[in-house]
């Protein structure tokens, strides 16, 4: 008996090839995000929709994402900052700047109603979610988690708390500013470091003490 051995298309990332044409992808986005402004949930665009508004055709959105899952995923994450990379200094310094990153999300979050609906309405498509989970959230899990390790292996911070606890106090008051508590103020351009030394305070490692 024959085995088909057909693999199902990956709706975490755009396909790769031929040369893309960056006014035909923005077009599209721009689609999308008017889109949803005139009133259509992540759930009801389609494929057809979004190339008659993008002034494309089906076929040059086919060639760049396999699927409407892959460009809602790419054009989220899209509107989201890169995720900093490691200085390779001081992981304070690292620290502050994981946390800026994030004070900068939230802000924009706020203003780009666009990026906050879909954040929402992912919740709701358990696909999409898991999609969006790989491929934005993953590489933010995976720099926290390597400057927590490179801390603790450094004695800047504690290593009897455990990496997620040590996750959830540096990055947890930033959060719920700028999720849980939408009304608190962002605009703190020393917010982040404010925090991180306060934090290391009482996180800090034996490298650190006096």
């Amino acid at each position: 008996m024959k085995t088909d051995t057909t693999v199902a298309p990956d709706c975490t990332s755009p396909r790769r090839g031929r040369p893309r044409s960056e006014a035909a992808e923005q077009a599209i986005f721009t689609a999308v995000e008017e889109l949803m402004a005139a009133g259509s949930s992540l759930a009801e665009l389609t494929i057809e929709g979004i190339a008659t508004a993008a002034g494309v055709g089906k076929a040059t959105i086919y060639r760049r994402w396999p699927n409407k899952e892959a460009l809602l995923v790419d054009m989220v994450s899209r509107l989201e900052a890169p995720v900093p990379e490691s200085t390779g200094g001081a992981v304070r310094d690292d620290l502050i700047a994981m946390v800026e990153y994030m004070r900068i999300r939230g802000l924009a979050k706020r203003s780009r109603w666009v990026l906050k609906a879909a954040l929402s309405q992912m919740h709701s498509w358990p696909e999409l979610h898991a999609a969006y989970r790989e491929r934005v959230i993953g590489p933010r899990r995976v720099m926290a988690r390597d400057l927590i390790r490179r801390g603790v292996a450094e004695g800047v911070l504690r290593g009897d708390l455990g990496e997620e606890l040590l996750a959830d106090l540096l990055i947890g008051p930033i959060l719920t500013r700028s999720i849980l508590w939408e009304e608190s103020d962002l605009d703190d351009p020393e917010l982040a470091t404010t925090m991180i030394d306060a934090l290391l305070q009482g996180l800090a490692g034996p490298a650190t003490r006096d």
